[in-house]
């Protein structure tokens, strides 16, 4: 497998836009934002969303092809991170790029010093199984996906 991940910059607005959307079609419930909305962002959105200033994003690319994502939030004054938008391209999962998505968001997020949460929509088993691999355990604590909406997602958390 020749897996490329690399911290995102400003420049790769164009290939995380890409994902972005790809993601919201494949996986519409998995994400706290619309394709509708996603597609009506200007530029200076999806530029701003890989500069790094709220965190960084990992991209992965097989054979130089982008096909896998995910970002760490990290509020300024926060008393935690949270891991948001994981997405593998379907003609890449079963091939570790999702764990390694994770493994770099965690060891990114070892810089900032605080506990690392995310969300998993309610039957989403495949990403829940991914996340408690790599260290995550459910606090309870759960909220609506997005508002007005009918699904549930819980909140995991990783271990000390």
């Amino acid at each position: 497998m020749d897996l490329d991940l690399r911290l995102a910059g400003a420049d790769d607005w164009e290939a995380f836009r890409a994902l972005r959307l790809r993601a919201l079609v494949d996986s519409p419930d998995a994400f706290g934002a619309t394709l509708a909305e996603a597609r009506s962002q200007p530029e200076s959105v999806w530029r701003e969303r890989v500069d790094g200033s709220a965190g960084p994003v990992v991209l992965a690319r097989l054979g130089g092809v982008p096909v896998g994502m995910g970002g760490l939030y990290v509020p300024e004054g926060g008393d935690r991170s949270m891991v948001w938008g994981m997405w593998v391209a379907p003609e890449a999962r079963g091939r570790g790029v999702a764990d390694a998505i994770v493994r770099r968001l965690v060891t990114e997020s070892e810089r900032f010093g605080r506990p690392v949460e995310l969300h998993v929509t309610d039957g989403n088993d495949g990403a829940r199984r991914l996340y408690e691999r790599n260290g995550f355990v459910d606090t309870g604590q759960r909220e609506r996906v997005r508002a007005g909406s009918a699904l549930m997602m819980g909140t995991l958390r990783l271990r000390d």
